[in-house]
């Protein structure tokens, strides 16, 4: 096994093992984070309807142009997901990091939505 594909296989191990222990409520849904080296993906999903609520992404036509792939662009989605879960009825979430540690574009990320007034 290559060296990529056995990290690849650490994250795909590392998220199943979160997965295992969160899960999203009507009451209070899940904030899942995905992250590649481009962009940042934001969405907050109810997994007992197995439905996406609210949505936000570096690759929306507002961030066209810019770079997605830093921890400035991971502050705004946090807090553009925030803003708008907040204008669902959404305040409190459940925060999945996708097996990624909390640090760097993932830690910007939930300060972002902590700041426009999610709770986790």
């Amino acid at each position: 096994m290559n060296k990529q594909k056995a990290k690849l296989e650490g994250l795909k191990r590392r998220q199943r093992r979160v997965r295992g222990k969160i899960f999203g409520t009507a009451e209070r849904p899940r904030l899942r984070v995905v992250r590649s080296n481009a962009n940042i993906y934001a969405m907050i999903v109810d997994d007992t309807k197995h439905a996406t609520l609210v949505s936000a992404s570096t690759v929306e036509a507002e961030f066209k142009g810019q770079n997605g792939g830093n921890e400035e662009a991971a502050k705004k989605i946090g807090e553009l997901v925030g803003k708008r879960a907040i204008e669902a009825g959404i305040k409190a979430v459940r925060f999945d990091r996708g097996g990624r540690i909390y640090h760097g574009r993932v830690k910007a990320l939930a300060e972002g939505a902590r700041a426009a007034g999610l709770e986790f």
